[in-house]
């Protein structure tokens, strides 16, 4: 199995750049990391071909220009870039634990996704945070985060236990498996067969949809949350707008599709997989065919 990773950034260079620490520490080694990034300045560049050097990381920096919140469409472009056949996608606020990727691995198997986890903490303890206090592993150290007083919810300490206790979590937990654009992953072939992330959408549910659809397509989610952790460093969001939030929930409830009303014991109808606004602008490549051997009446 070859790997991919991908994270999304936009001008958080020193988030980014402890985030690519977090990916250096990893136990499993042997993958590419993609750097999806949304416009951000050429500060980021030059970052990342710095800490190519430091950290001896593979690292593809995939760049759009910055007309806009467009997290879906620069995914896309890096699923394009991607050369691993099972792809992790996470984002650039995001410090993996250094077993992350050998859980999603180990954790991988045909016809699924992984759902995993995040523990959140405040934006001081991101401002006093440091490349060594993420390469020693103290961010994921549930002593060390008790003196910072980031551990605010016992939920967040369970994600730290040991894996024993983590997979009973995860089998009993009553939170729903959802592709999270913080921690989730799944085979590319999959991604692909349902056309990527939908560019209509902007922030707000819009990792969701892509799930939802993986769901349409049959593969099926699993929970991972605590095994495979990683820790959210708090931000601002001043890209968040209302409106767009409206859109996608529109978007996102064509995608869920809808009740059958004849029975209460009758399935759900499902939704669509595909999208026509997804990495390639087009009806599905069967719907083509099958438009162009039709009668011409």
């Amino acid at each position: 199995m070859t790997v991919s990773v991908i994270i999304s950034t936009y001008n958080q260079p020193r988030a980014l750049e402890l985030a690519i620490w977090g990916y250096s520490t990893q136990t499993l080694s042997d993958f590419e990391l993609i750097i999806a990034d949304d416009g951000s300045d050429s500060g980021t560049r030059d970052q990342i071909e710095r800490l190519r050097y430091e950290t001896g990381l593979t690292i593809v920096h995939v760049w759009q220009e910055d007309v806009g919140f467009r997290k879906c469409r620069i995914l896309n472009s890096a699923l394009n870039r991607a050369t691993g056949s099972y792809v992790v996608i996470s984002d650039g606020d995001c410090i993996p634990r250094p077993d992350f990727l050998a859980t999603h691995i180990r954790l991988a198997a045909p016809g699924r996704f992984l759902s995993g986890g995040r523990i959140c903490v405040t934006r001081e303890v991101f401002d006093s945070l440091t490349q060594r206090d993420v390469v020693k592993g103290s961010i994921f150290d549930v002593t060390w985060l008790r003196v910072r007083k980031a551990l605010p919810r016992f939920r967040d300490i369970l994600k730290l236990s040991s894996n024993e206790f983590a997979d009973a979590l995860d089998r009993f937990t009553p939170t729903r498996a959802t592709w999270n654009g913080h921690n989730s992953s799944g085979w590319r072939a999959d991604f692909l067969a349902i056309n990527g992330f939908d560019e209509r959408m902007g922030y707000g549910g819009e990792d969701r949809e892509f799930g939802e659809r993986l769901r349409n397509y049959g593969v099926r989610p699993r929970q991972v949350r605590h095994r495979a952790v990683c820790v959210h460093l708090d931000h601002d969001r001043d890209y968040i707008r209302e409106e767009v939030r409206s859109k996608n929930e529109h978007i996102r409830r064509d995608t869920r599709g809808v009740p059958k009303a004849l029975s209460r014991f009758d399935s759900w109808m499902k939704g669509p997989t595909w999208t026509e606004f997804g990495i390639r602008k087009s009806p599905r490549p069967e719907d083509q065919v099958r438009d162009k051997t039709e009668p011409i009446k």
